[in-house]
């Protein structure tokens, strides 16, 4: 016989469930109104197209029940804000964060059909946004209202705030001082970003972490003009050896960044960890095709899924002087030009990594080659613990839809979670059910509308549970 308890729970997950079925086609008929709108935030002539995403955004938040929804104007693309009160004292305060831009899309790039027409073929719902990131902002709209038809409240459990950026797909150029200049409308105990994925339809995970970025370009000047190199070379310092120098000196034997004080803060690997990772079904074959590459590579001591999720990297993206051109031009080139990015992870300071690259330029640069080095915006790494309470809630529930184990992951990229865990001291939770066949910035993106419902699903359980008291995750 089983517990009352146990009878409740399943109650509560049969409401939920019979809920998201009864409003499938109609939440679906929604989502796919929005992603007609081609709001494409890196094409100056969809800057309209943007706008209108925002306002159809807002109106559909408040036909959800949320009693504020706003627009927000940014020097750049609108971002939108909503808020719906618990009307508990009590209750906590949760942060939803997404974006609601696009990549750009054209039948022409590959695609089988309209990229802002959207089809459903079987089981999968074809456009672009449907996964990156409409699809996994939209089904907050359909969880919310399962959450309160499954309890019988009027209003959610926590206090819950969207916050969906207008500008994730050109870099968030203006998303750090938005977030600091409404700081006080946006303040949360938590924060749960919906622009990631899971690793597999039949292994759902739950991302702990990304990683930061710093990238920088350096540019080396020697002569005043490209000169003979029989006349010259040899006897004079010719930038474009010194940027291949430079180049050979990032990394030691063991690929290691050798730039003194680069490793400095470092959050360390737990073996906990360690054998979490492991234990996902990662087949490197597999991973290198999808690579296009022909070797995996990296710092000794660690695995593949280690080094692109939790230690810090150094790669060269472009390198380049002299003459480029068909056959052979003897000269001694008057420049050479380097660009280089850093992921880092939790524990490093993006301003200590600029230093320490910087310092470590100059001392690599002979005499008579001058440089100057620019550094673009840092995006700062994000980490949560495995045994954080919010990040239980969050295994809790997404296991709760998926009746199965929840495994974890990290991010090897970066993008704007960091700023949010920054300026609002709170921590940041991953909760996406994207997989990685869904094709985010290429031809033909999709969404599997089953993992799409088991988003909304998820959500339903969890302002419940964030709610409640502290448990034990299984």
């Amino acid at each position: 016989m089983s517990k009352p308890v146990d009878s409740a729970v399943d109650s509560g997950v049969s409401a939920v469930r019979t809920y998201i079925q009864t409003h499938r086609a109609a939440f679906l008929d929604d989502l796919a109104e929005w992603l007609r709108i081609p709001s494409v935030s890196a094409q100056p002539a969809h800057a309209q197209d943007v706008r209108r995403s925002a306002d159809w955004l807002a109106a559909k938040l408040k036909e959800t029940g949320f009693p504020t929804a706003e627009v927000w104007q940014t020097p750049g693309a609108p971002a939108v804000f909503a808020e719906w009160p618990s009307g508990d004292p009590q209750a906590p305060t949760v942060l939803v964060y997404g974006h609601h831009d696009v990549q750009p899309a054209a039948r022409e790039d590959g695609w089988h059909t309209e990229p802002f027409e959207p089809v459903v073929q079987g089981n999968r719902l074809y456009a672009r946004g449907a996964a990156d990131d409409k699809g996994q902002v939209f089904f907050h709209t359909l969880g919310v209202r399962a959450h309160l038809a499954a309890t019988g409240r009027t209003t959610p459990a926590v206090n819950l705030k969207l916050l969906i950026e207008g500008e994730e797909e050109s870099g968030s150029p203006h998303f750090r001082a938005l977030i600091e200049e409404r700081k006080d409308r946006i303040a949360a105990d938590t924060v749960i970003v919906s622009d990631t994925g899971m690793w597999a339809e039949d292994t759902p995970t739950v991302c702990t972490g990304m990683r930061g970025l710093a990238d920088c370009e350096i540019e080396l000047r020697g002569p005043d003009q490209d000169i003979h190199s029989g006349s010259f070379g040899g006897a004079v310092p010719n930038p474009a050896t010194a940027a291949a120098r430079l180049v050979a000196a990032l990394h030691d034997e063991h690929a290691r960044v050798a730039v003194p004080g680069f490793y400095e803060g470092v959050t360390e690997l737990t073996d906990r960890e360690r054998e979490l990772f492991a234990e996902l079904p990662f087949d490197e074959d597999s991973w290198l095709r999808t690579a296009k590459s022909h070797a995996a590579y990296g710092e000794a001591g660690y695995t593949t899924l280690e080094r692109i999720w939790a230690r810090p990297t150094a790669e060269v993206n472009g390198i380049g002087g002299g003459y480029q051109g068909a056959g052979g031009k003897t000269i001694v080139p008057s420049s050479a030009l380097l660009k280089l990015s850093f992921r880092l992870v939790a524990g490093q300071d993006p301003d200590r990594v600029e230093e320490a690259v910087r310092t470590w330029v100059a001392d690599q640069i002979p005499a008579g080659i001058s440089h100057t080095i620019t550094f673009g915006a840092a995006t700062r790494p994000c980490l949560t613990p495995l045994d954080h309470p919010a990040l239980q809630s969050v295994v809790r529930a997404m296991g709760q839809a998926f009746e199965q184990r929840i495994r974890f992951t990290r991010e090897g990229g970066s993008g704007p979670a960091a700023d949010l865990q920054d300026v609002l001291a709170a921590p940041v939770l991953f909760l996406g059910i994207s997989v990685p066949s869904d094709g985010w910035h290429a031809p033909n993106e999709k969404v599997e509308l089953d993992l799409l419902l088991k988003g909304a699903e998820t959500t339903a359980y969890l302002w419940g549970d964030l709610a409640g008291p502290p448990r034990d995750a299984h």
